[in-house]
Parts: structure tokens; sequence; C-alpha cells
């Protein structure tokens, strides 16, 4: 029971020691010191920035307009392909129309041919039938 407390004991004092070290400050030696600003070259380098902002700006100012200018022309062909198609159903729908009507106007000359024949037909059947009756009364 001796050893047991023992050992017991050893562990609670090397727990100690290993949180007492974890908490022990460090330096740090990796931190550089920065050299000296002075306040008049804070203010070149911002006059410098500024000047770069400003001439990024006119990049993007000409880089807009380009594009704006693209878009238009992407506009015009789109309308002049718009009006084309808008052409193009047109003159289909004119020449679906004409033959339509071409097709409707022979149905309907067809329609009388098809009349004028019937009675033809019924005129030469009437003449046979009659040629028939004066053979056979002559013989």
């Amino acid at each position: 029971m001796v050893f047991f407390c023992m050992k017991r004991t050893v562990l609670i004092v090397l727990a100690l020691i290993s949180l007492s070290i974890s908490f022990m400050p460090v330096q740090v030696s990796a931190v550089q010191s920065a050299p000296h600003i002075t306040d008049r070259e804070i203010v070149e380098r911002l006059t410098r920035l500024e000047e770069g902002q400003k001439s990024l700006e006119k990049r993007f100012d000409l880089l807009r307009d380009d594009l704006n200018k693209r878009f238009d022309d992407m506009n015009r062909r789109f309308d002049m392909l718009m009006w084309l198609v808008g052409l193009f159903t047109s003159l289909v729908a004119v020449t679906l129309g004409f033959v339509i009507r071409i097709q409707w106007q022979m149905n309907k000359r067809l329609s009388g041919v098809e009349a004028t024949i019937e009675v033809q037909r019924d005129e030469i059947r009437f003449l046979k039938d009659m040629v028939a009756k004066l053979i056979a009364a002559k013989s």
C-alpha cells in the first residue's frame, strides 16, 4: 500500500511540474523590430498608392467602355438577326399562302371537271343504250 501511495504521489508531482512548465512565459525570438518610418515616408507611400489607384480606375474605365461597345455591337447584330428571322418567316408564310390558294383553286376546278365528266359519261351511256336498241330493232 505504501508503494501505491508513493506511485500516486510521484504522478501528482510530475503532473504539477508539467503544468507549471506549460504556463511559464517563453521568450519568442522570431519577432523583428520594424524600422522607424517617418511621417514624410508614409505620406509619400500614400501618394504613390493613390496615383496607382487612379491609374487602375482609368484602366477599368477604358475596359468598361470597351465592354459597353462590344455589348452594343452584339445588340446590333442580334437586332439584325431578329429582323432576318422575321423576314424569312414572312416569306415562308406568304409562299405557304400562295401554295394553299393554288391548291384550293385546282381542287375547285377539278370538282367542276369531275362533274362535267360525270354528265358526259351519263350521256354516253344513254347514247349507247339508244344505239343498242336501234340495232336490236333492225335485226
